[in-house]
């Protein structure tokens, strides 16, 4: 099937490219609303290197370009990262006619766009009702697929956090110490959730509660490192696998006193 694009002669009246365009960027213009990457949404991908081959410019020549049509002339958006290029007028240069084959080709492309907010930046200028519906229904699904998935990443956190017992490791501490600390208080559960992150688990965590409160408890100055920032900190497998003799001190004992 051939491929072509058209560009109305409504381009040649526009003010911005009348009154604001260099020779040089009509002609970049003009190619990135008809090179062979092209689509019918005006969203598509292109690496920089493709387009210094295509005009002839060099890869210096196209970063300023592209960095004047999106701060001057704000035109174009382009995503580095996906290499995708959304141009803002395509609707207005571009979908004169209608009809189911381009409707099926309009919503068959935009469900490939990775960057989705590129979607509403060719939408504003999208003259036809029923094409700029499917752009609105495809920057709505975007929005709703990111949502999900931001829940499901948030589930999943929830559910790891689930499985490490703080209450009981707290609890514990507390009983064997006579402290009063909270399970639910965010610096606390960073430190067991990464000596839980680093394999630990319960039975490692009441060991080394044991053996520092045993060590610790009856001395006044060591008795305040019974602390979670002490316990479960960097020297937790020392600490794990020291005797309940060794007497060793906690990596802040110089910055108490």
């Amino acid at each position: 099937m051939a491929k072509f694009r058209m560009v109305h002669t409504e381009f040649w009246d526009d003010a911005k490219v009348v009154e604001e365009m260099t020779p040089e960027d009509k002609y970049f213009y003009l190619y990135l609303l008809t090179n062979s990457n092209t689509t019918q949404i005006g969203i598509y991908q292109i690496t920089k290197k493709q387009m210094a081959f295509d005009t002839g410019y060099s890869i210096d020549t196209i970063n300023l370009l592209l960095d004047r049509f999106i701060k001057q002339h704000e035109v174009v958006v382009y995503n580095s990262e996906t290499r995708e290029i959304a141009l803002k007028n395509w609707g207005k240069y571009n979908f004169n006619r209608g009809g189911k084959p381009m409707m099926d080709c309009v919503r068959s492309e935009l469900k490939n766009v990775k960057d989705t907010s590129l979607i509403d930046f060719v939408k504003e200028n999208v003259k036809r009702s029923d094409i700029k519906g499917l752009y609105d229904t495809y920057t709505t699904r975007g929005q709703e697929e990111e949502k999900e998935e931001e829940k499901e990443e948030e589930k999943e956190e929830e559910e790891k956090e689930e499985k490490i017992p703080f209450v009981e490791i707290i609890n514990y501490l507390n009983s064997a110490a006579a402290k009063n600390y909270r399970s639910k208080t965010s610096k606390t559960r960073t430190l067991i959730k990464a000596r839980w992150n680093d394999g630990f688990r319960l039975d490692d965590f009441k060991k080394v509660i044991d053996i520092k409160t045993e060590e610790w408890l009856k001395d006044n100055k060591m008795n305040k490192f019974l602390r979670p920032e002490t316990l479960f900190g960097t020297k937790f497998e020392g600490y794990l696998n020291q005797s309940n003799q060794s007497n060793q001190p906690p990596d802040d004992y110089d910055n108490l006193f």
